[in-house]
């Protein structure tokens, strides 16, 4: 029994180092927006970019989402608000910031959307709508509760002109309480260490990414792909598109830039929870045992070395290399990513355990419903699972 679970402590130690080192080795060759040689110049005289906004009840944050648009600096933006059938103040909001950008010589528009067509997402509808009257030779998905920085978009063009078809930015998280540093630097910590995203601008590598913080593309590539009306029920629609530029063989790139994009996520760690409850359980393409195969790949991998402190020293010592490991990826999250502070790596078995309860709510609630919530939409789940085609 012993020899059993010494062997397992090590077999995990020897993971989590091996993964800790590919990740601090790649993750720093990943282009960085902040650099000088993206900064500066002066815009153009037609829009350069198409920015799609879609907003669904965010009254809350919509307006300083298109306000720090509006204050885009070096670059001539088009802005493309869509109302998504709010029954809130959105809608107002939009059409007010709208107006006074206008009244400035600023290009912004408002789309207003009344009812969804059969066979679509809400937001698949909306974004689709939007880049149907996009104008610009380059297209920027967003969220309606982004914050962007003076200069983000003039760097993420002049990177974008140069090296890529496909530009993926990472949003800093604004976070506010313990619980979300907690689930957040988690969830960072184990998405780095399991996927390369270093290698999505390897046209040999068939790793690819997507998110819907930050998706921007070549207007003809975006079309050339069949747009979101190729998938049009896909809940992952960031990842999709993201799948659907790398199998073309276009240019993908991840890039990071602390602070050029802000967002606070969720409030609080069931915030995250119910807020992911939608959609994680379509990260693995709503088939029950590759879920329940992940829950006890995390709870192995994030619980053995705190079982093994309990244990005799060849197992106290590899739970300390597991340890080791992990702090220097939350070091170096804390260093270039995130800001939270390395020690929040003891409470990584805690997140651990809210992460796989998370996976476990996610499938219990949409089998349970048969079908998924969101935004106050019901989708089935036999047509979304009738749709769900490949992501990697």
């Amino acid at each position: 029994m012993f020899t059993a679970a010494i062997f397992l402590s090590w077999v995990i130690a020897f993971l989590w180092l091996w993964r800790s080192v590919v990740a601090l080795r790649n993750l720093p060759k990943m282009p960085n927006l902040l650099h000088e040689q993206f900064a500066g110049g002066e815009p153009a005289t037609q829009p350069q970019i198409s920015v799609i906004v879609p907003a669904r009840n965010e009254e809350l944050a919509i307006e300083q989402t298109l306000r720090s648009l509006l204050a885009q600096k070096g670059i001539a933006i088009e802005i493309l608000a869509v109302d998504d059938r709010s029954t809130d103040k959105t809608g107002e909001i939009m059409e007010r910031i709208a107006a006074e950008g206008r009244a400035q010589g600023k290009s912004i528009g408002v789309i207003h959307i009344e009812d969804l067509p059969a066979g679509w997402m809400g937001k698949t509808h909306a974004m689709a709508l939007a880049a149907r009257q996009a104008a610009a030779p380059w297209l920027l998905f967003t969220d309606g509760d982004i914050l962007f920085r003076e200069d983000c978009l003039f760097r993420a063009l002049q990177y974008a002109e140069s090296h890529a078809d496909h530009v993926i930015l990472f949003p800093s998280l604004i976070l506010k309480t313990l619980g979300e540093r907690t689930m957040l630097s988690a969830f960072q910590v184990l998405s780095l260490l399991s996927s390369r995203l270093w290698k999505t601008s390897d046209p040999k590598s068939r790793d690819s990414f997507g998110i819907g913080a930050f998706n921007l593309i070549r207007n003809d590539v975006y079309r050339i792909i069949g747009g979101f009306e190729g998938h049009p029920m896909e809940i992952l629609e960031d990842i999709k598109l993201g799948y659907e530029v790398k199998r073309r063989a276009f240019r993908q790139h991840v890039v990071v830039g602390r602070d050029l994009i802000q967002v606070h996520w969720a409030s609080g760690a069931f915030g995250i929870v119910r807020n992911l409850t939608k959609n994680i359980f379509a990260v693995f393409r709503f088939q029950p045992a590759v879920l329940l195969t992940a829950c006890i790949m995390i709870a192995v991998f994030c619980l053995t070395p705190v079982c093994g402190m309990f244990g005799p020293w060849s197992m106290r010592i590899a739970s300390i290399m597991a340890f080791a490991s992990a702090f220097a990826i939350y070091r170096y999250c804390q260093r270039h990513l995130n800001g939270i502070p390395a020690w929040y790596v003891l409470l990584l078995p805690l997140a651990a355990c809210l992460i796989v309860y998370m996976l476990l709510r996610s499938m219990i609630v949409t089998l349970a419903r048969r079908g998924v919530v969101w935004r106050g939409t019901f989708y089935p789940l036999a047509e979304l699972r009738r749709h769900a085609g490949r992501l990697r």
